[in-house]
C-alpha cells in the first residue's frame, strides 16, 4: 500500500513538472511573438506606407519557397498549439493547487505573495478573452466596431484607436499583460532552475519587472499617441 502510494506521488510529482516546464516553453515561445508584434506596432510611427509595407512583407517572406502568407500560417499555428498548451497547463496546475491547498496555508501564502502573482488566474482569463476579441476586432469587418477596411492595416489602426473606449480595453488589457508577464518570467525562470541563489533570483525579478515594462510599454504607446492625434491618417 505504502509503494503503491509512492509511486502514485512520484507519477503525480513528475507530471507537475512537466506541466510546469510546457507552461514555461509556451510563455516564452508568447513573449518572443508580443516583442515581434510590438516591433511592428511601432512602425505606425513611420506612417502609413512604412507600416502598410511591413504588414505586406510579413505575407512575402519565404516567398516561393512557402505560399503567399504561408510563414504567417506557420506561426499561426505555433501560436494556437503554445495557447493549447499555455491554458491545458495552466488549468490542470491550478486544479491541483486547489485540491492540495488548505485555508491555512492559503492565507500564509496570500500574504507573502505579489500581487501579480495572485492575479494570476483572472489575469490569463482576461487575456484569453482580450486576444479573441482583438483578432475579432482586427479581422472581421462587420465586427469592427470603427468601421474600418481591414484591407488597409495602418487606417484599421488609426480608426479604432481613434474610439476612446476601444483604446482604453487595450490598455487595461496591456497592464494585464504586463501582471502576467512579470510572474511568468519569474516563474518560468525559476521552472527552468534560473533561481538556485539569491543574485539569480533578484536577476530573474528584475527581469520580469523589465519584460513588462518593455512588452505592455511598447504596445501602449501607439494607441495613446492615436488618440492624442500625433498619429493619424
Amino acid at each position: 500500500m505504502a509503494t503503491t502510494t509512492l509511486v502514485k506521488g512520484a507519477r503525480s510529482t513528475r507530471s507537475t513538472i512537466a506541466l510546469k516546464m510546457l507552461m514555461a516553453v509556451s510563455g516564452i515561445i508568447f513573449i518572443l511573438f508580443v516583442l515581434l508584434h510590438m516591433y511592428g506596432n511601432l512602425k505606425a510611427f513611420a506612417g502609413h506606407d512604412a507600416y502598410n509595407t511591413y504588414a505586406e512583407h510579413l505575407r512575402t517572406i519565404g516567398e516561393p519557397m512557402l505560399p503567399h502568407a504561408g510563414l504567417l500560417w506557420v506561426i499561426r499555428v505555433v501560436l494556437v498549439v503554445a495557447l493549447v498548451v499555455h491554458v491545458y497547463a495552466a488549468v490542470t496546475l491550478w486544479q491541483r493547487a486547489g485540491k492540495a491547498r488548505t485555508v491555512k496555508y492559503q492565507v500564509k501564502k496570500n500574504a507573502a505573495s505579489s500581487f501579480s502573482s495572485r492575479f494570476m488566474r483572472w489575469g490569463g482569463l482576461t487575456l484569453l478573452l482580450f486576444i479573441v476579441w482583438h483578432l475579432l476586432e482586427f479581422t472581421v469587418p462587420k465586427v469592427n466596431v470603427a468601421g474600418g477596411a481591414t484591407n488597409d492595416p495602418y487606417n484599421l489602426l488609426v480608426d479604432s484607436f481613434d474610439v476612446w473606449w476601444l483604446t482604453l480595453i487595450y490598455l487595461v488589457a496591456m497592464v494585464t499583460l504586463g501582471l502576467h508577464l512579470h510572474h511568468g518570467v519569474w516563474s518560468a525562470s525559476q521552472t527552468l532552475g534560473l533561481t538556485n541563489n539569491a543574485k539569480a533570483r533578484r536577476n530573474a525579478k528584475t527581469l520580469g519587472w523589465i519584460v513588462a515594462v518593455v512588452i505592455a510599454g511598447g504596445f501602449s504607446l501607439v494607441p495613446l499617441f492615436v488618440l492624442f492625434g500625433v498619429i493619424t491618417k
